[in-house]
């Protein structure tokens, strides 16, 4: 597995979750939403924690689980954003929505093929 410095999944969610900590702040403090922000904050931070456990695994059964685990949570956020976007909680920043959305599609793009190829055993944990 590549160091985290040169691996794109690591840089992306990392990225990612920072953007959902800034949409955490602004739908805590000029929205006053808790419910749903808090949701989205848990499950949007929790890829790129489960991403760096997956490549400090001991095993490739352990790497398996924890990006498995990572395209659960990336799903889940994913449904998260939209219900605050269809509910209204983002009107007016739809841009920032579908740049939002836009990055969290790619993330699980990226855990996609890396948990499948990793079920279809491949040998070679470079991303």
């Amino acid at each position: 597995m590549k160091t985290s410095d040169e691996n794109i999944i690591v840089e992306k969610s990392k990225a990612f979750a920072l953007r959902i900590i800034k949409l955490y702040k602004f739908l805590t403090e000029k929205k006053k939403e808790f419910v749903l922000s808090k949701q989205v904050l848990k499950s949007g931070t929790s890829i790129g924690a489960n991403v760096r456990e997956g490549i400090r695994g001991q095993t490739k059964a352990d790497f398996y689980a924890k990006f498995n685990v990572s395209l659960k949570e990336a799903s889940e956020t994913e449904y998260w954003l939209e219900l605050l976007n269809e509910s209204g909680y983002l009107e007016g920043h739809e841009n920032d929505f579908q740049s939002l959305y836009s990055d969290c599609q790619e993330v699980i793009r990226i855990l996609m093929a890396i948990t499948k190829t990793q079920k279809e055993g491949g040998a070679n944990c470079n991303v």
